[in-house]
């Protein structure tokens, strides 16, 4: 997300906020469960092309549990969805009643007064059954605003006849993976690893690695220009300049998916959420069993990689709350999460799942879950999702050449002490 824009939504929370709170709070019953579950529920939907078919008719489901209820699914993309809920709900019109939002949405919305507190309300059921990882996301200032409904981390997904024709082994170590790449490009003529250098989700892997993370919340202090960061950012460099790696500024979703998927790569760091996408490549299509998945590589300290997910929000300007509620509800139940599992291979936010035999012998959650058990937690503050966009840029300025590590190590700091006034 971008600061102007972070700046204009900021400047229409005041005017919204009475609204926010007038539906979300005086609306004769519905926010504590008293409503008539009927009518128009409108649900965004951020999932990716290879898991929309499936979502749509989980959501559309929903009609047959309940008959007085018309679901109108909606798939946004996921590029365009934080800013087009921000504008929907700051304008006060065309913001769904429920919404798929990315674990670092939630803080940033609740903070707006988009959402609507689902303490007390049908949305919370069998909380218990949540993982403590996922379900912290969920929370800002003492408040529930989301239900969890999948939950990730990344990993290494790889070529196993590429690797096995290269004759090395599936890397442990970045520097592993670079000492493999010429073997790889010898004998396969792929590249070794396709790096995502337009997001900056994937720069906390490297940033993990070195032992550094961006902010310490209880300290009130940016990290991410610590020594870390900049060794990050060398690293993410030093693979790409040695060939080890290829890259993009942009469209690395579609173009590193397609890289592995044809074998031009033998690897990519990836989650969950691309297994379906990988396996109809030509590389898999075929036979499934070809794609391996690791944990990501490890840096100079350790391996690590960031918690991620998403979340079912309902919007606090909803004219429907009793019903998105309980459509939250659905979308998050062990029912539900099965299922996306079973079809996507999708990792499930609630432990009684984990239980089920075609869960439990999923080969991706086998591997998966260990990692998210793991998984280093993001910061939930209002503003964690707008610290993306400062690393996004400096991860271009290194990758083109344009800025040394260290230099943009010092400049997203310096940007993250101008959105974090209280930090030091």
């Amino acid at each position: 997300m971008r600061r102007g824009r972070a700046l204009t939504a900021a400047t229409a929370v005041l005017a919204l906020a009475a609204t926010a709170t007038a539906c979300g709070g005086d609306d004769g019953g519905q926010s504590a469960g008293k409503g008539r579950i009927g009518g128009t529920v409108t649900y965004w939907d951020t999932s990716n092309d290879a898991e929309k078919g499936t979502y749509k008719k989980i959501a559309e489901g929903f009609e047959k549990k309940h008959p007085n209820v018309d679901v109108k699914y909606v798939h946004v993309n996921f590029g365009d969805a934080n800013q087009k809920f921000k504008n929907a709900a700051g304008g006060n019109s065309g913001a769904p009643d429920v919404m798929r939002t990315e674990v670092a949405w939630v803080a940033d919305f609740a903070n707006l007064g988009y959402l609507a507190p689902l303490d007390g309300t049908p949305a919370l059921d069998d909380v218990s059954d949540y993982l403590k990882t996922a379900a912290g996301s969920t929370r800002f200032k003492g408040r529930t605003y989301a239900v969890p409904q999948v939950t990730d981390t990344l990993g290494l997904f790889y070529n196993k006849k590429m690797l096995k024709k290269a004759g090395v082994e599936v890397p442990k170590s970045f520097d592993e993976l670079k000492k493999s790449a010429k073997k790889i490009k010898s004998k396969t003529g792929g590249t070794a690893l396709y790096l995502r250098g337009d997001d900056p989700y994937w720069f906390l892997p490297y940033l993990y690695g070195e032992g550094g993370d961006l902010v310490d919340p209880a300290e009130k202090k940016v990290t991410v220009d610590d020594e870390p960061g900049a060794k990050a950012f060398a690293r993410m460099k030093d693979l790409v300049d040695s060939g080890a790696a290829v890259t993009d500024s942009s469209d690395g979703q579609e173009n590193g998916l397609k890289a592995f998927q044809d074998g031009d790569v033998a690897m990519i760091v990836d989650g969950p959420w691309d297994i379906a996408g990988a396996q109809q490549g030509k590389q898999f299509k075929d036979d499934k069993d070809n794609l391996g998945v690791a944990p990501v590589p490890a840096g100079s300290k350790r391996a690590a990689s960031p918690q991620g997910g998403w979340n079912l929000s309902v919007y606090a300007g909803s004219k429907n709350l009793r019903t998105a509620q309980e459509f939250a509800k659905y979308m998050s139940s062990a029912e539900v999460q099965q299922r996306t599992t079973e079809e996507l291979s999708l990792l499930p936010t609630r432990e009684s799942v984990y239980d089920k035999p075609s869960v439990r012998d999923n080969t991706m959650v086998e591997f998966f879950k260990p990692a998210v058990d793991k998984a280093v937690q993001r910061p939930w503050i209002a503003e964690g999702n707008s610290l993306f966009e400062p690393v996004r840029g400096q991860m271009d300025a290194v990758l083109s050449g344009g800025r040394s590590p260290h230099d943009a190590a010092d400049k997203v700091g310096a940007d993250f002490r101008k959105l974090l006034k209280d930090y030091k």
